[in-house]
């Protein structure tokens, strides 16, 4: 059965016409003759989107009871059973009430498409998981019910649903949003102008990076090497040298005049102009590019324009940023440089932009090394220099009147034997000497325009002149062989340092390092395939890039194998037999990254059932002493009632009751903290958020002290504002505190419990005057099993603590322990506020987290 597919509307608000739209594409299908039909819709009383509930086959809500009140959620069953073509889901990322089918809502999307049904449904931006953090900081509020970003991103169809915040706060004041007892808190909190242009800027550009991702698919797909300017995208070419700073700055501000613009700032290590990069100019042009919102990156190419023009097209840029050549006037006559080749060869969808600077013209300070791919004109100038530099020079000598002597003559046919070898390698300066021995002969060894030679000392002269030219020639060339080998291997030295040094310190994870390998070799995809012996088929353990994937090494254009089980497979050229000593190590750093990730999962997997195991312990101590204690008691008291050789007064037979009912309460106390410990170590508790009045929960709190009017002082002001928590776990929470304070405090210090609002949050103050806590083992009093000082057995399990922070860890609040002024221990509870009743604008309404 096929997959359904999956067609979001995203916005960036409540309010702005998401289910509307929903709703009017469904009516749109079924006047086309489509069987859709509506799973879940939430109108929120906005009577124009419950008039489009009007016509629609609505699937029946299933009622889950939860804390005493029914609640309705989507019959994902029910859907499946109907099975239609479309079925219509709003708010992909709510949370289902405890007993549902699954935990969140995407959870039952997924089982649809799973079932071969196509799903409609929305989604605000703010409920992005990997935006929690960004729209914490615009609107004061986190984001409570979120889903995946990659969930999102696998939707077939994203179709953003705009609104300007003009229009939107219309809506909002003419009550087409909320009810008009919420409208003005809405709008001076969470619907202020620039919280919303900031939420509608997030939508924007989330929906513009996921059309990228399409159009970067597209043209892999199609083979398009031609550059789409859809988007301002600049590259800057960085040297090393001190100019890298102005060109960054100088790309940012041009990518800022063009909404989206992104800078790509871009090294090349190869053998030529190596050794004028400064490692540590690097690293802060790389700091700067990274601050400003650029990105650095790293490739290796003998042939600088080249590899600089096949990386803008690879990122499809429509930009170059290249700084004016720092080379001196006389250095041009080996060739036009860096930015003269790349405008040339440019072509016209890319702009290349020279920008001056204070270094233009200086030199690079430094030799240039020379590579063995010298380029075209270098070999072109050799041969010149090799073979027309001796004409020339014999075609001076023949006819200047100057008779120099055969051994001057020979020293300068031997200085351009030099000057081709320097410049365009071995070949050129052999052809040199040879060239210049038959002129010599010819025109300077007597008898004059004849091969024959009279003295024997000529012949000597010129045996002697021939075996010179071509020793030195191949000196020459050894040495910039040499000098070329040692630059490579500078640059792959780097590389690697680079990477090692990343990848021990655990900084890279296994795509980006593979992203980092496509990146370098200038390639289209990159994957690492694993399989467990030599007869299982490959799998993929992690890919990079675009394009079809490759399931076999054989298939790749470059096959690096890790081991015998293991491959990294590159696709896009066939890489030089030079480069696969890089890549073998960029391979086996691979396997090292994916070795580390699955040994830390094991590890973490390690940890978990160490702490299990040592709560599992904890609890046996706990069952082997504390629960039999209670035990213990209420089964003497028992057998005493039962026993027929005793009389029992009234008053004994009452003080037996009520020594098993003591028994049975602290019993039932000792396996509720366990209980809730379990579940809290299971990730189970679910919080119910209320708005809820603290004078009427810190009351029932105190239900189960003994005499609590005389061991607890309350002083919780009316006046405070409401608190959105889970009222079962606040008084549990609460109880557990003042349990253990009391537990602590001295006879005749009754424990002071008192409340205060400070901004967004309350805080509730448990005041002891017992023995303290020193500072280092304040947070280990809260780690399950835990006990302080001599706290006699049989008084608790040491669960209460733990258990009163993680239930106010799980309704968002605090608990943290502190000194109490003269002595004793005080604990602070820190609740949020209920959205209708905090004091600053930065809340939410409670009906726009829906």
């Amino acid at each position: 059965m096929a997959r359904g597919k999956l067609r979001i509307y995203l916005g960036a608000a409540p309010g702005v016409g998401k289910t509307y739209a929903m709703l009017s594409e469904a009516h749109r299908r079924i006047e086309r003759g489509t069987d859709c039909v509506v799973a879940f819709v939430e109108h929120h009383d906005r009577p124009r989107t419950e008039v489009m509930l009007h016509g629609l086959e609505e699937v029946p809500r299933k009622e889950l009871e939860y804390r005493g009140s029914v609640f309705t959620e989507m019959d994902v069953d029910g859907v499946l059973a109907r099975h239609p073509a479309v079925a219509i889901v709003d708010e992909l990322p709510h949370t289902n009430i405890p007993g549902s089918r699954n935990a969140k809502r995407w959870q039952d999307v997924e089982e649809l498409l799973a079932a071969g049904i196509d799903v409609v449904s929305t989604v605000n931006i703010q409920h992005l998981e990997s935006l929690g953090d960004v729209v914490e900081s615009i609107t004061g509020v986190r984001q409570k019910e979120t889903v995946p970003d990659e969930v999102v991103r696998r939707a077939d169809q994203i179709e953003l649903v705009d609104m300007s915040p003009q229009a939107l706060r219309r809506r909002m004041a003419h009550g087409n949003i909320y009810k008009p007892d919420k409208v003005d808190a809405a709008l001076s909190n969470y619907f202020r102008p620039g919280n919303l242009t900031a939420l509608r800027e997030l939508a924007l550009l989330w929906v513009a990076d996921r059309v990228d991702e399409y159009l970067n698919e597209y043209r892999s797909q199609h083979r398009v090497s031609k550059i789409w300017g859809s988007r301002e995208r600049i590259v800057v070419g960085l040297t090393g040298g001190p100019e890298g700073r102005t060109l960054i700055r100088r790309a940012v501000r041009l990518a800022e005049k063009g909404a989206g613009g992104e800078v790509l700032a871009v090294y090349i290590s190869r053998s030529d102009g190596l050794t004028s990069a400064s490692p540590k100019e690097l690293a802060v042009q790389r700091t700067l590019v990274e601050d400003l919102g650029g990105t650095f990156h790293q490739v290796v190419g003998d042939d600088i324009p080249v590899a600089l023009l096949d990386f803008a097209r690879g990122v499809n840029a429509t930009q170059i940023v290249l700084g004016v050549s720092r080379r001196k006037s006389w250095q041009y006559v080996f060739g036009p440089g860096v930015g003269a080749t790349v405008a040339r060869d440019s072509g016209p969808d890319l702009d290349v932009h020279l920008i001056t600077h204070d270094e233009a013209g200086k030199g690079r300070g430094l030799p240039v090394a020379r590579g063995a791919r010298l380029g075209r004109s270098r070999v072109l100038w050799g041969w010149l220099t090799g073979i027309g530099g001796p004409a020339l020079l014999t075609l001076l000598l023949t006819h200047v009147d100057a008779d120099l002597g055969l051994t001057n003559d020979m020293l300068l046919f031997l200085t351009l034997t030099v000057a081709a070898a320097l410049l365009g390698g071995l070949f050129p300066a052999l052809a040199s000497a040879a060239v210049g021995t038959m002129l010599l002969n010819w025109y300077f060894t007597p008898p004059v325009h004849r091969i024959t030679i009279a003295d024997p000392k000529n012949i000597l002269a010129l045996v002697i002149f021939v075996g010179v030219a071509v020793s030195v020639a191949s000196v020459v060339d050894l040495a910039a062989r040499r000098t070329h080998q040692a630059a490579r291997l500078r640059a792959e030295s780097e590389i690697l340092s680079f990477l090692a040094g990343n990848v021990l310190r655990g900084e890279t994870g296994l795509e980006e390092l593979l992203e980092r390998v496509r990146e370098t070799f200038i390639m289209e995809s990159a994957a690492l395939l694993e399989r467990t012996s030599d007869v299982e088929p490959w799998t993929c353990a992690a890919r990079v890039g675009p394009g079809q994937p490759v399931e076999r090494p054989e298939d790749a254009d470059v096959d690096m194998p890790v081991g015998d089980h293991m491959s990294l497979a590159l696709s896009g050229r066939v890489l030089p037999a030079e480069d696969r000593r890089v890549l073998a190590a960029f391979a086996a750093q691979a396997a090292v990254v994916l070795d580390r990730q699955r040994l830390q999962s094991e590890a973490d997997q390690a940890k978990e059932l160490a702490e299990g195991n040592r709560i599992r312990t904890a609890l046996l101590a706990a069952v082997s002493h504390d629960l039999r204690t209670p035990l213990a008691g209420i089964k003497a008291s028992v057998t005493s009632l039962r026993s027929d050789d005793v009389e029992w007064s009234e008053e004994d037979q009452a003080e037996l009751l009520a020594a098993i009912e003591e028994g049975a309460d602290r019993l039932d106390h000792l396996v509720g903290n366990l209980l809730d410990m379990s579940r809290l170590q299971t990730g189970t508790v679910e919080p119910l958020i209320r708005e809820v009045d603290l004078d009427e929960v810190v009351p029932l709190a105190l239900v189960g002290i003994p005499d609590p009017e005389s061991a607890v002082a309350l002083d919780i002001p009316e006046t405070l504002p409401m608190v959105a928590v889970d009222k079962g776990l606040l008084e549990r929470s609460v109880a557990n505190v003042v349990e253990n304070a009391v537990k602590y405090s001295p006879d005749g210090e009754p424990v002071v419990v008192s409340a205060s609002a400070l901004a967004d949050r309350v805080e509730v103050r448990v005041v002891d005057r017992g023995p303290g806590v020193p500072d280092e083992a304040k947070d280990r009093i809260f780690a399950p099993f835990q006990r302080y000082g001599d706290a006699p057995r049989g008084n608790g399990v040491g669960l209460g603590l733990a258990v009163a922070r993680g239930f106010a860890e799980a309704m968002g609040g605090t608990l943290t322990a502190e000194d109490t002024p003269g002595g004793g221990l005080t604990m602070v509870l820190t609740l949020p506020v209920a959205p209708s009743h905090a004091p600053t604008p930065t809340d939410v309404p409670a009906t726009a987290l829906s």
